[in-house]
């Protein structure tokens, strides 16, 4: 696996920056990948599969994206894509595996440069890359769940694919009854979201299950990014209070900000790192004190002090925490 230092890590997006591969292309010129369906039986198709004896509950891990090459869905076959894949997953882990055995599927996820067109233009790519992410699913659920209770997690466009399986798979009751909860960090629970799928239920505090768990961060002052455009109204929750509405949560309740590797190794770590509050306006994360020249936004399109790439990094320990929290709280009730 390759190793790269933390922030470029953190920036798997600046490739894009650099590659000449993210430019608008007129809808004409797009073709959608209509390969046949990913055969999710084979061991080659999984990063994570079952890991993780003796846990009481599953997670289903969502990758986020990590393709920068100049097409609109991540090639199957791709084995450097995969690997950088692979490697943004094990960025994340250490937040849900000591609770989880963990499901994580490969995907013909959307590549970067879909996100220079519009919504619309972009949606039959995501819905391809949904198709892969609903029949993983499928299979997991058939061949692996046997019941058990599930965490869904996903980070950006994961989180996106996160809301997607909640609108297909948990309206059924006994499905409801199985989620502990939904990490889907850095893409916004939207209201129309919510008015339209019932079963997409915004956490409201600490330990409530079977709902979302959803915010995207910035500095104060931005009014309007692609992720939570102005005018939208996203529902979020702070993750170091765990409140919904404007209460300012110190740093000193930080328990942690940590970057890590293509390895799951915390390269750095840092204690009260930042407190942040929510902006209810925007429905977002304000976090003040941090230099924005420290922590770049790199995503093209994204204005500095966008710190949606740091999303989960800036509040590690505070997540780890959380999810445990959850876990009790579902075999408590």
């Amino acid at each position: 696996m390759r190793n790269r230092p933390y922030i470029i890590i953190l920036a798997v997006w600046l490739a894009v920056m650099t590659s000449g591969c993210y430019y608008y292309v007129p809808v004409a010129e797009q073709t959608i990948n209509t390969e046949n369906s990913v055969d999710y039986s084979r061991e080659e198709n999984w990063a994570y599969y079952g890991i993780g004896e003796d846990k009481a509950a599953d997670l289903f891990l969502i990758c986020p994206t990590v393709d920068m090459n100049d097409e609109f869905n991540m090639a199957m076959d791709d084995e450097l894509t995969k690997a950088d894949f692979l490697g943004a997953l094990n960025m994340e882990r250490g937040i849900y595996e000591q609770g989880t055995r963990m499901f994580a599927p490969y995907y013909r996820q959307g590549a970067m440069k879909i996100y220079s067109i519009s919504a619309e233009e972009r949606e039959p790519y995501l819905e391809r890359a949904y198709a892969d992410i609903s029949d993983a699913f499928a299979y997991y659920l058939e061949k692996e769940n046997d019941g058990r209770p599930i965490i869904l997690a996903g980070f950006s466009q994961g989180a996106d694919m996160c809301y997607r399986l909640l609108k297909e798979y948990f309206a059924d009751e006994d499905m409801q009854n199985r989620l502990i909860a939904v990490y889907a960090i850095g893409w916004p629970c939207t209201q129309e979201m919510v008015r339209e799928n019932p079963q997409i239920k915004p956490a409201a505090s600490a330990d409530d299950t079977g709902v979302v768990i959803s915010f995207d961060c910035e500095a104060e002052g931005i009014t309007d990014t692609f992720i939570v455009p102005a005018g939208t109204k996203a529902y979020t929750i702070n993750p170091l209070n765990w409140k919904t509405d404007g209460t300012i949560a110190e740093k000193t309740g930080n328990l942690g900000a940590c970057f890590t590797d293509y390895e799951a190794n915390i390269l750095k770590e840092e204690k009260e790192f930042c407190g942040c509050y929510i902006d209810e306006d925007r429905g977002i994360v304000r976090v003040p004190g941090v230099d924005a020249v420290d922590y770049p936004a790199y995503v093209p399109g994204l204005p500095e002090g966008a710190y949606h790439i740091y999303d989960y990094q800036f509040f590690y320990r505070n997540l780890e925490e959380n999810v445990k929290t959850r876990i009790d709280s579902y075999f408590d009730k």
